[in-house]
């Protein structure tokens, strides 16, 4: 069921849902959480699209802040709320508001998404584009639990992540990280079966991509060896070389889609290592609404050695990026004992754990 609403208020929204609801006799019981995606009108369809999706796994009420400030002066002094309300089939498995800000009223979010928030449930806000510069000093961010921003999305994606290190609280996280998460648990656990010293890394994927540069960030701050930072063609992340005394351990996905494991000692295997969908990594961050440590400690480590896009220089495949060329021997905020996260070629005594 749909109801559009024009030049209305929260609680005429409220009333709508309610209305909606008995309409079709669905109750508001079973919705585990609050998702407010802050956007605008070029973004909103994907993005909602992708929450929906995720809220198969996950009901939710479905909150979309789209901004409407206005060009002229006249406009910009208008103040008018819109929405539409979506109950059942038309918002997954939860619920669904649209609402739409014009005017000064799009530079007061917070007061129109705060009534509208699931009574003591967890909230989490999601920028599918461009997010605030401090996730947890924005008004909506403020509401949230989990801060979900996205540094691929960025004008500058490497100055995203360095802006993210100097601003993080508890309950930040980046898409940029969670697109990792399968290299991660793959890389993980070919460690596990092979219990060698590691004395160094190659990361390779397409230019400026902000996920190639938070894995070789977590492998440098984890190992505590040098990585070094190669550009590929893509897609993505493309490929990762650990250098060990026995032989190298390398994971190979030049396809986007399927990978391919060499360990020493063991035979070349095929694993599914495809890119996801953003309903899919939605999905997977609001499994977890605890702060999540291992993307501070990784988005932290060694991000001052990080090039902006602005200050880069052409890169041609198989060559460090400026990252690599300027990495500098002294680690970021890591222990003294470890490595610095070298991302070039690697020159100096490694030290692995």
């Amino acid at each position: 069921m749909k109801i559009d609403l024009t030049d209305t208020t929260s609680a005429r929204i409220n009333a709508g849902l309610i209305q909606a609801r008995r309409a079709i006799g669905t109750p508001a019981v079973g919705m585990v959480l609050t998702l407010v995606i802050v956007t605008d009108e070029g973004s909103a369809y994907d993005a909602l699209k992708a929450a929906t999706e995720a809220s198969k796994e996950h009901p939710s009420r479905i909150l979309v802040v789209v901004k409407r400030p206005g060009r002229s002066p006249r406009d910009r002094a208008l103040t008018r709320l819109d929405a539409e309300v979506m109950v059942g089939s038309e918002a997954g498995t939860g619920e669904t508001v649209v609402l739409r800000l014009h005017g000064e009223l799009s530079h007061h979010a917070e007061s129109v998404v705060l009534p509208l928030l699931l009574p003591d449930a967890p909230v989490v806000v999601w920028w599918p584009e461009s997010g605030p510069d401090n996730l947890a000093d924005d008004p909506l961010g403020r509401l949230g639990q989990r801060r979900i921003s996205d540094a691929a999305s960025a004008e500058d994606p490497v100055g995203a992540l360095g802006l993210r290190a100097a601003t993080y609280a508890p309950g930040d996280t980046d898409l940029a990280w969670t697109r990792i998460t399968p290299w991660r648990s793959m890389l993980a656990a070919a460690l596990d079966q092979k219990h060698a010293k590691i004395s160094a890394a190659i990361v390779e994927g397409e230019a400026y991509n902000p996920s190639t540069e938070l894995l070789a960030l977590w492998l440098a701050d984890r190992l505590g060896v040098p990585v070094e930072r190669k550009v590929s063609g893509g897609p993505g992340i493309t490929g990762v070389h650990l250098n060990s005394e026995d032989g190298d351990i390398c994971l190979d996905r030049p396809d986007g889609a399927l990978a391919e494991l060499a360990m020493p000692g063991q035979p070349d295997r095929h694993v599914a290592l495809k890119r996801r969908e953003t309903s899919e990594l939605i999905a997977e961050e609001l499994r977890r609404l605890d702060p999540d440590d291992i993307y501070r400690a990784t988005v932290q480590f060694g991000v001052k050695h990080l090039v902006p896009a602005s200050s880069g220089s052409a890169h041609t495949d198989g060559e460090p990026t400026p990252a690599a060329q300027k990495a500098s021997p002294e680690p970021a905020k890591a222990p003294a004992k470890k490595a610095a996260p070298r991302a070039g070629s690697g020159s100096g005594k490694p030290s692995s754990k």
